[in-house]
């Protein structure tokens, strides 16, 4: 299973024609910190290739619909009919510089993706640009040589550089969701591309296996299960399978990875009470960080790894509340509803997003770490739990059963654009996404 290649260029080829330092300021299209974006209309044509290749036929058709997909699902833009199209792409120069841009403004676009396609064999050649259509100017242009069936790591690629350049974000395009399925009879987990995609089994434990947790450089992934009949904590690598089992008396659960650490956060009921632990990456025990009466669980920890946000009874209902790990000093952050848990805390490190229950059901709320004034990210549609941030903190994935059985769906970091990832047998629960993967390849 390929859980983590990402763009296998054969000829180490990625090089740019962005225009000139100075005539287009960069990120300054897309504001991703307003709850009230503006969509940018985007046309993105079929790419070009050879007439008489039906292979580059073929792909070309399908790789601009691929782009056109990975771009939606960002929420940033609004994409263009292409039955409103009065350009012809199959008439633009290979080097794109006879593009009629009042025929792309005329139709709304503001932006506008070509691309070229050859094959070669088994090669691709794929040359893709994005242009300002109201400034008549190219911002990015990136070459690529990739085997054919590296093509969608390539659209994921330029797709990336588009976001980056007009947000200044690097988006979320090279990440991975786990989350458990129980469509086989057991509880296991699943991995998907960022939208769904690619759905691989991970565990195959045919036992409950729940609470998946990435670390954050992708490399491995600790989980709880009942294989033996306990539930005990897994810790994984992605690649080689190998593994640590923390299998102390009592509980073994919610694990959570310190950022940039080989280190991650679980609770353990062993000394009799449902403390917090930090633990080395193989299940060693570090210090008890948690020692309050009541139950402690479901950490997750700030950007820095200098703050940790966990679940506690302590006050007699469960809340959320945040540790200084270096002073121990604790304050709660939630007030609003006797039931909040599932604390997911922003890559952004401003907010926390979390499932609050209020008037009998669970909703997605997100909270600064101030504690004042949480909003309601989705209502009036089932239970909606497990809040997990895509690695850019744009998109939050939840599980929500507003079609009935469990599902994960996605929507924006303020509650808009809300639909379904994925649907397969069985239920889904508990999302969480991984970091971006690309950067964190050996």
């Amino acid at each position: 299973m390929t859980i983590f290649r990402y763009v296998v260029l054969i000829a180490a080829v990625y090089f740019s024609f962005i225009m000139p330092s100075g005539s287009f300021a960069e990120y300054d299209y897309i504001d991703i910190n307003s709850p009230f974006l503006r969509k940018i209309p985007i046309a993105v044509p079929v790419f070009t290739t050879d007439k008489a290749s039906a292979t580059g036929i073929q792909l070309s058709k399908r790789s601009s619909d691929m782009l056109s997909g990975m771009l939606d699902f960002t929420g940033y833009f609004k994409m263009l009919d292409p039955e409103s199209f009065i350009e012809d792409p199959a008439k633009t120069n290979s080097d794109f510089s006879n593009i009629s841009f009042p025929n792309w403004t005329a139709v709304g676009a503001e932006l506008l993706v070509t691309g070229n396609i050859q094959a070669k064999g088994d090669i691709l050649e794929i040359e893709l640009r994005l242009f300002d259509t109201l400034k008549a100017g190219q911002l990015i242009g990136k070459k690529y040589n990739a085997g054919i069936n590296d093509m969608r790591d390539v659209i994921k690629r330029f797709s990336g550089e588009i976001v980056y350049y007009l947000t200044g974000n690097r988006g979320f395009f090279d990440s991975q969701i786990a989350f458990v399925s129980n469509g086989t009879g057991n509880k296991e987990i699943n991995l998907c591309e960022f939208d769904g995609s690619g759905i691989t089994q991970f565990t195959r434990n045919r036992a409950i296996t729940i609470s998946p947790a990435w670390s954050s450089d992708g490399q491995w992934i600790a989980y709880t299960s009942y294989i033996r009949g306990n539930p005990d904590l897994y810790i994984v690598n992605v690649r080689d399978r190998s593994m640590s089992v923390v299998a102390k008396k009592g509980i073994n659960i919610t694990p959570a990875w310190v950022p940039g650490k080989f280190e991650l956060a679980a609770t353990l009921s062993y000394s009799g009470d449902q403390d917090i632990y930090l633990l080395t990456g193989t299940g060693r025990e570090i210090k008890k960080l948690t020692n309050e009466r009541g139950s402690d669980v479901s950490p997750t920890w700030s950007p820095d790894g200098k703050k940790m946000a966990f679940v506690s009874s302590r006050s007699g209902t469960p809340q959320i509340y945040v540790q200084n790990i270096d002073t121990g000093h604790v304050e709660r952050i939630t007030f609003y509803g006797r039931y909040n848990t599932q604390p997911s805390w922003s890559p952004k490190g401003d907010k926390i997003a979390y499932s609050g229950m209020n008037g009998g059901r669970h909703n997605i709320y997100t909270i600064g770490l101030n504690g004042k004034d949480p909003v309601q990210l989705t209502g009036n549609a089932g239970d909606n739990e497990s809040p997990s941030w895509s690695p850019d903190g744009s998109l939050i994935a939840f599980s929500s059963t507003r079609e009935g059985p469990s599902r994960i769906y996605v929507m924006t970091a303020f509650g808009t654009d809300q639909r379904r990832l994925l649907a397969v047998s069985g239920e889904q629960t508990t999302p969480k996404w991984s970091p971006g993967l690309r950067n964190n390849q050996p």
